[in-house]
């Protein structure tokens, strides 16, 4: 199973605005009629029962939208980029690689996240007319999309986990409840990927998952053990099994090892409703096998099992019908497990917000930083390459006080002033 991923995505571009003016028969002097450029498409993260795993990311890495259509003439706005709809397995947690910050958990079919949003269009030139500019020669050019890195981390949906050491007997246990087909062999470490099988219990279908063997250390890291832990913290019942054929000491301390790597990495899982599984009945004799139960038993309040526990072969079959009847009494009076915190609703598309609310902040003697996200965004869509772009720009920033507030601060003639990814001279009345 691949349930381990990075990604790239990538907010589709917007498209330029348009420099355009009416060109008709009999119409002298057309006014300025450049239309809007369209935003750039978005990518959404989509929780779908269809994908197994996170394999299709391994190669498909990169993710982009569509970008928006230039505007043009005619007052024609352009089209604006598709959004692009990424299916990933439900169970998908989704972070930021970057922070490392959880953006959402997907475990309903269906549900969605924006994660990259696209790149507002540009303004056409019919936007800046004014009394004063009756035929404005330039345009908004459209603003990049969002673009991150994504950690995406599957962890299992099921109703119950099978945890214990290595060749406790997980695997062929899961195969005699269910028709599942896990790697089955008589050594440690057969089995390196989770599997699943399901099982009707009072006519409701059970999901088990065969979590791969835990070792001392796997908290921490040790082997594969963080990942294979992660699948466990949304079953509902936990399955312990260990190995009777290890005597009553050896039961003890493979359950004490479990019980330590499950609550270093979770403590809630402790309180879990569990039940412990003594296999391998048909490798022990009556006289070890009653000092192994009576090990487990007698600290049936410490370990809080849900029914005693209960004796099976899963080679030969034996206990399975108690086994059963036991999951089904602990399922029915288990709580749901812990819901993951919704996923944040997207925010609305950012319209224009006011210029004046920015911070002026000084970083070295000379070079100042104004930070303001509507400043930011108008800054980065001018054409600073067109001198009246240039002069509207420097309008704006003058009636928004940037210029008194740089003066405020201590700015001189002849500072660095950096907006966004733009760096200005400046000058009395220049910004």
């Amino acid at each position: 199973m691949f349930d381990r991923a990075t990604i790239h995505v990538r907010g589709g571009k917007g498209g330029n605005g348009s420099v355009s003016f009416r060109r008709e028969k009999h119409v002298p002097r057309g006014g300025p009629d450049g239309g809007d450029g369209g935003r750039g498409g978005d990518v959404w993260l989509v929780a779908s029962r269809q994908v197994r795993d996170l394999s299709s990311f391994r190669q498909k890495v990169h993710i982009r939208a569509q970008n928006g259509e230039p505007g043009a003439g005619a007052h024609k706005r352009g089209a604006d980029g598709d959004d692009v709809l990424v299916e990933v397995p439900v169970g998908t947690e989704v972070r930021d690689k970057k922070s490392g910050q959880v953006i959402a958990d997907l475990v309903q079919e269906g549900e969605r996240v924006l994660v990259a949003r696209g790149g507002e269009g540009g303004r056409g030139n019919v936007c800046f007319v004014s009394s004063r500019r009756r035929a404005p020669r330039f345009a908004e050019r459209g603003l990049p999309g969002e673009e991150r890195s994504l950690l995406l981390n599957l962890k299992l949906l099921a109703d119950v986990g099978l945890v214990g050491l290595p060749n406790a007997g997980k695997s062929s246990l899961l195969a005699a409840l269910t028709r599942a087909q896990p790697k089955v062999a008589p050594y440690p470490f057969t089995t390196l990927e989770p599997n699943l099988g399901t099982l009707v219990i009072d006519e409701r279908q059970i999901v088990l998952a065969d979590i791969p063997g835990l070792i001392e250390g796997a908290s921490a890291g040790a082997g594969l053990g963080q990942r294979f832990l992660a699948h466990i913290e949304r079953t509902a019942v936990l399955l312990y099994v260990v190995d009777a054929s290890a005597g009553a000491s050896g039961v003890r301390e493979a359950l004490g090892t479990v019980r330590s790597e499950l609550a270093a990495f979770n403590a809630q899982l402790l309180e879990r409703p569990a039940l412990c599984v003594l296999n391998k009945r048909d490798l022990v004799d009556d006289e070890s096998l009653t000092r192994a139960f009576a090990a487990v038993a007698s600290d049936s309040a410490q370990w809080a099992w849900a029914t005693p526990p209960v004796v099976v072969s899963a080679l030969r079959g034996d206990g399975m019908a108690a086994l059963v009847q036991g999951l089904g009494r602990a399922l029915a009076a288990a709580p749901p497990p812990p819901a993951p915190a919704p996923a944040p609703a997207p925010a609305l598309r950012p319209g224009e917000q006011r210029v004046g609310a920015f911070i002026v902040s000084q970083v070295e003697e000379d070079r100042w930083v104004v930070h303001g996200a509507a400043l930011e965004r108008l800054v980065a869509k001018a054409d600073l390459g067109n001198d009246q772009a240039v002069r509207y720009l420097q309008e704006v920033m003058e009636r928004a006080g940037v210029s008194a507030a740089l003066r405020r601060a201590g700015a001189r003639p002849g500072a660095t002033v950096l907006i966004g990814e733009n760096e200005f001279l400046f000058e009395e009345g220049s910004l």
